[in-house]
């Protein structure tokens, strides 16, 4: 089997990124997907590389960056995560956990993701400034436009978990 050098594989990245289409990552990881209802979904880079994506200018850790990924909504809609005019009643108190390889994890509204809700944007990045995400970044990055500090753009995002928060109990106390 032959192999390919660095500079032909560079050479290919600069042509797939100046296509506008997404670059895989060939350590890029799995991502694992649980649903409200219990259902795991994995999605492969190439799962992901294949999903339609967007691009986000946002401000970053002190740097203005353009991000390109995929929206929450359409990752989420693999676990049948309502959305749109279906998102109502009690679905407005799940909520989507992000986790990180390292840790590291956010809890966002499911509103929140939903573009019928509100006007910003909220994407699973795949590449950042033309480039796929650096190892301390990548290979996913949730990136969530309007937020004032990046403290929810996590890094490394390894899992998604839809979770339903319970009701207050009657005469409790919250």
């Amino acid at each position: 089997m032959k192999t390919m050098s660095a500079s032909q594989a560079a050479m290919i990245l600069a042509i797939v990124l100046a296509a506008g289409l997404p670059a895989v990552r060939a350590d890029a990881q799995d991502l694992a997907l649980t649903g409200l209802a219990g259902q795991a979904v994995t999605l492969t880079p190439a799962q992901i590389a294949a999903l339609p994506h967007i691009t986000l200018t946002v401000q970053v850790e002190g740097k203005t960056s353009t991000f390109r990924g995929v929206p929450l909504t359409a990752i989420l809609a693999r676990v049948d995560a309502p959305a749109g005019k279906a998102l109502r009643g009690k679905d407005l108190a799940d909520v989507v956990l992000v986790s990180a390889r390292d840790g590291y994890s956010v809890a966002l509204a499911l509103a929140e993701t939903d573009p019928l809700m509100r006007k910003d944007q909220i994407i699973l990045a795949d590449s950042a400034d033309g480039q796929p995400l650096a190892d301390t970044s990548g290979p996913y990055r949730l990136v969530v436009e309007g937020d004032l500090r990046a403290a929810r753009s996590e890094r490394m995002v390894a899992t998604i978990a839809l979770r339903r928060l319970g009701a207050i109990p009657e005469g409790a106390k919250p």
